[in-house]
């Protein structure tokens, strides 16, 4: 008979888990309770992620291959010594949200069914002044990581030239981040516009490799996706598991290690040893916070020499100045032809998308030679309360005479219906 709940003792408090032998990751048979475990050895690290920071909770109730559910704010029902701050949204809306500074807070929000930490780059002593900056180095389809990690030491020298020091940590996934942490005297907008600069910088200094270009169509090699640093956006944290079947981890490295690493070897069944062995890579990112004056000036010499902003989430309100927010393949009065983009899939669930993507391949075969792995543009769309996939794909590279014409999307699924349930 399942264990309905087993209490631990953490910090002084007494911690339930409940449903501790729910499996959280089938392919490797861990259970929800290993997950907590291993956030309890992990805890010295992975706090000093998060610590004191208004968290979003992305919870996976049934493990990482169910839909997820992003949750702003936090359980009515919990217990006092869980520690909320009001974070405000650009909606104008705010939340309660969760704060974590002990192995307790940490080992009850895990309990919610939360697998990887995503808080945002704030304190709750001061909401709306990021001591954060975050570099977010995201590949297009194909890239390899040693690719990756040649753009992540361009934009630590871009960043040293700065006066900034970059931490350096695999994402989990397939990327890199490099979190810096910056004098909390700027707003949102500004520490953003730092971000957009150095991205900006860095494809300048490698424009082979890596790319400020917003939308995927246009993007190749590696993107450095400045938009992390908008108001309400977050991102796993260190030593965050990711809802992938072998439970990889976002491993903060130094940037030695980060040159010879391999992400696929920093699992929730590695790490706890690594991290006793050799201790938290980022022990001492707290000890000094840089300044971004030297980013903005350099935003402000750009803008200057004709760059515009670059374009926002789509929810937020249309900046002044802000270049036009729509894709190139849908823009009207374009100087060059529309880029030959086709929605494929709309689908709640990814391996249905996938699918959808697959069967499209199935009735254009003469189309699949010319697509290189850029050409597939697989995209996590924003629900209400949940994420939703759209699988397009760029035809550019397929002769104008034996391009597919545009189909409904199969599936095509409708997200305004989240709304209406």
């Amino acid at each position: 008979m399942p264990l309905k709940s087993q209490v631990l003792e953490l910090a002084g408090r007494e911690v339930t888990i409940t449903n501790p032998t729910k499996i959280f990751f089938p392919k490797l048979g861990l259970t929800k309770l290993d997950l907590v475990s291993y956030y309890v050895v992990v805890a010295e690290g992975a706090i000093r992620g998060i610590r004191g920071r208004p968290m979003l909770l992305k919870r996976f109730p049934n493990g990482v291959e169910q839909e997820a559910f992003f949750q702003k704010r936090a359980p009515e029902k919990r217990p006092e010594w869980i520690e909320v701050a009001t974070f405000k949204f650009p909606s104008g809306r705010d939340a309660d949200e969760i704060v974590v500074r002990d192995v307790a807070q940490l080992a009850w929000v895990i309990n919610l069914g939360c697998v990887d930490l995503n808080a945002h780059p704030v304190r709750a002593e001061d909401m709306d002044h990021p001591d954060e900056l975050r570099v977010d180095l995201d590949p297009v389809p194909g890239v390899e990581w040693r690719q990756i990690v040649d753009v992540a030491k361009v934009a630590r020298e871009v960043l040293a030239e700065m006066g900034l020091v970059g931490w350096p940590k695999t994402s989990g996934s397939r990327g890199i981040h490099i979190w810096v942490r910056i004098e909390p005297r700027w707003p949102f907008d500004e520490v953003r516009r730092a971000a957009l600069a150095l991205a900006r910088e860095v494809e300048r200094r490698a424009p082979k490799i890596a790319t400020s270009k917003w939308w995927k169509e246009e993007r190749h090699g590696v993107f450095l996706d400045y938009n992390q640093n908008a108001r309400d956006r977050t991102t796993s944290n260190a030593y965050s598991v990711r809802p992938t079947p072998d439970a990889r981890v976002s491993m903060p490295l130094s940037w030695e290690d980060l040159d010879v690493s391999d992400p696929a070897a920093f699992t929730m069944l590695t790490v706890p040893k690594i991290f006793a062995e050799r201790g938290d890579a980022h022990a001492r990112i707290d000890d000094e916070h840089g300044s971004i004056e030297r980013l903005l000036e350099l935003a402000a010499r750009q803008e200057r020499e004709g760059s515009s902003d670059a374009p926002w989430p789509p929810h937020y309100e249309k900046k002044d100045g802000e270049a036009a927010r729509v894709a190139p393949s849908r823009a009207k009065g374009a100087p060059k032809p529309k880029l030959p983009v086709l929605v494929i899939a709309k689908a709640k669930a990814k391996a249905d998308a996938l699918a959808g993507l697959e069967r499209w391949k199935a009735r254009h075969p003469g189309v699949v030679p010319y697509l290189a792995p850029e050409d597939v543009l697989t995209d996590t769309m924003r629900g209400r309360s949940s994420a939703w996939t759209r699988i397009r794909v760029n035809l550019k590279n397929v002769p104008a005479e034996e391009r597919p014409a545009e189909e409904p999307p199969d599936p095509d699924y409708d997200p305004a219906s989240e709304w209406h349930q």
